[in-house]
């Protein structure tokens, strides 16, 4: 079982986290109610909440006293089958039924799962198999074009594991999962969970080439789902529109959040703004989530006098790289709209206010939520003025309990437990957070954070590219996209996007990591150091864009 003292090879830090830990029980913010007590609760209270899965392969709908039922099920299944309280389960699926019936019933048992976006290639999904040290992989056997068996014959580590598939098509050995629920025994006892106990672990890139795991537990993912600002508790009555993926930690959250808070939910396996458009006539949708490039479809067309948006009146959008533009935009047409600050470590930091100003909410990504405090620190760690930009370093109970590399926790957490966001922010006189900058070397491209030096070595590996230096090209529709400076091979010529798509698609990565932009230099500007300048690269795009 995973222990704050296994996380932090510092004790003194490790000290500090498990008094914070203890605060926050002292006050209610963690308590004793674990995920699938939750459903429990839910069941009894919202039995005839539904979530609607929209998918052109596999739709579907789960009411929650129905949810909570057959999880309890599956669970059965999951332990007659092997999986026990505190076993790796990695789950690659899209946004299904199936989805939440199989992170519900791990969580009753105790396991620990690990969602992995379903666009993720074999390169990245073996090495994410690898490093969570999963016992059991489930994924489909395919899911539009994918074809995930012939993936699995491409990932190393799926030899050794229990594969559990969705659909007809099974590789060797494998598990499907008809036959996995043909184990379920409704006389099956399971064992009691701890809401201290670890529930999951999301990966995501960040300052070097390698994704980092991300450890929740119960409580944490709790006090998350009851203090997210754009979905309150009591939400009953309001219908919210979610496009974020299963395994991205917005869809995670998405899909579960009517569990705690009684909104009503509708989530796409794929992101297409006509069927977004029919979806939210037909439900009568009342609440937009997404990425910049999400909201700025649908705004265009409301603006254009769609009738089919009628219903809606709040958006929100996350993160940095949402242009105080769209959210004027958005407000104009009678939209609520507001900016939200957070990671996969600390899901939801900052958000705009339902009652502060359009301004605040265009050019700020909110004050600190409940119970959430935001530090903003000089270089040095001693806090800087209002006004004044530096690094934000977070905490609060929704906040992971850390990596599960302890190097990685020496690194990012500060004395009094404070997690080192890597972000540059400043607060102004009012509260309001604005991320202005980064630390961590990552594009955010349509809310998915890439790491730059993944790209680069990806680049790299190109016959006719000797350097390479990626940064995020702004972008109104996806908040970034992906832009390589190339130093060309002497006697060759930098490759065309077009070359990069098929480099990329060879090397088997996610298509969002694809350079979007190239820009061919005769050498990359350095520091005396010999570290490329980031930031006389973001200018020279900056000034392209205004020629």
């Amino acid at each position: 079982m995973i222990d704050l003292d296994s996380l932090f090879s510092d004790v003194e830090m490790a000290r500090e986290r498990r008094a914070l830990a203890e605060r926050w029980k002292s006050a209610g913010l963690h308590d004793e109610t674990s995920l699938s007590d939750a459903l429990e609760q839910a069941a009894e209270n919202d039995p005839s909440n539904t979530i609607v899965f929209h998918s052109s392969e596999n739709p579907g709908r789960i009411r929650l006293d129905e949810l909570n039922e057959q999880s309890r099920r599956v669970a059965t299944a999951f332990a007659k089958h092997g999986v026990q309280r505190g076993d790796v389960v990695a789950v690659q699926l899209p946004n299904r039924v199936e989805t939440l019936l199989v992170y519900t019933a791990l969580a009753r048992l105790g396991a620990i799962f690990v969602p992995i976006v379903h666009i993720y290639g074999p390169n990245e999904t073996d090495w994410i198999l690898r490093a969570c040290g999963a016992r059991m992989f489930i994924c489909p056997d395919r899911w539009g074009k994918i074809d995930f068996c012939e993936r699995i014959a491409q990932m190393p580590a799926c030899e050794a594991l229990d594969l559990v598939i969705l659909g007809s098509n099974l590789p060797s050995g494998a598990t499907s999962w008809d036959d996995l629920l043909a184990l379920r025994d409704p006389h099956h006892e399971l064992e009691t969970i701890a809401a201290g106990d670890p529930l999951l672990i999301v990966y995501t890139s960040g300052t070097t080439a390698e994704p980092k795991g991300v450890l929740h537990t119960h409580q944490t993912l709790m006090a998350e789902l009851r203090n997210m600002p754009h979905m309150p508790m009591g939400s009953g009555g309001e219908t919210s529109l979610q496009p974020w993926p299963a395994g991205h930690i917005g869809g995670l959250l998405a899909i579960l959040s009517p569990v705690v808070t009684g909104i009503r939910c509708i989530v796409l396996d794929r992101w297409d703004v006509e069927e977004a458009l029919t979806l939210s006539e037909k439900y009568q949708v009342t609440m937009l989530a997404g990425a910049p490039f999400h909201l700025s479809a649908l705004v265009k067309l409301k603006e254009q006098g769609d009738p089919r948006l009628d219903s809606v009146k709040e958006a929100t959008s996350g993160g940095a790289g949402v242009p105080p533009e769209l959210v004027e935009r958005c407000e104009a047409v009678g939209w609520l709209t507001m900016r939200s600050y957070g990671s996969s470590e600390h899901p939801t930091a900052s958000a705009g206010s339902r009652s502060g100003t359009s301004h605040d909410r265009a050019f700020s990504d909110g004050a600190a939520c409940a119970n959430t405090e935001i530090r903003i620190t000089r270089e040095d760690g001693g806090e800087c003025d209002r006004g004044e930009p530096g690094e934000v370093w977070l905490r609060g109970p929704e906040q992971f309990i850390g990596y599960t590399d302890p190097e990685r926790n020496r690194e990012s957490f500060a004395a009094g437990g404070w997690f080192r966001s890597g972000d540059i922010g400043v607060v102004d006189e009012l509260g309001n957070l604005n991320i202005t900058d980064r630390i961590k070397d990552i594009i955010i491209r349509g809310g998915e954070n890439l790491s730059s030096l993944e790209i680069e070595d990806l680049a790299v590996r190109h016959d006719d590219v000797a350097e390479a230096a990626a940064v995020g090209w702004p972008d109104a529709r996806y908040g970034e996209r992906v832009c390589v400076f190339v130093v060309p091979i002497p006697g060759k010529n930098a490759p065309a996007v077009i070359d990069f798509i098929a480099h990329f698609e060879t090397l088997g990565v996610a298509k969002q990591k694809t350079p979007e932009k190239i820009v061919s230099l005769a050498e990359l500007p350095r520091t005396p150091a010999g570290k490329v300048k980031k930031h006389a690269l973001r200018r020279m795009l900056a000034e392209q864009s205004t020629r």
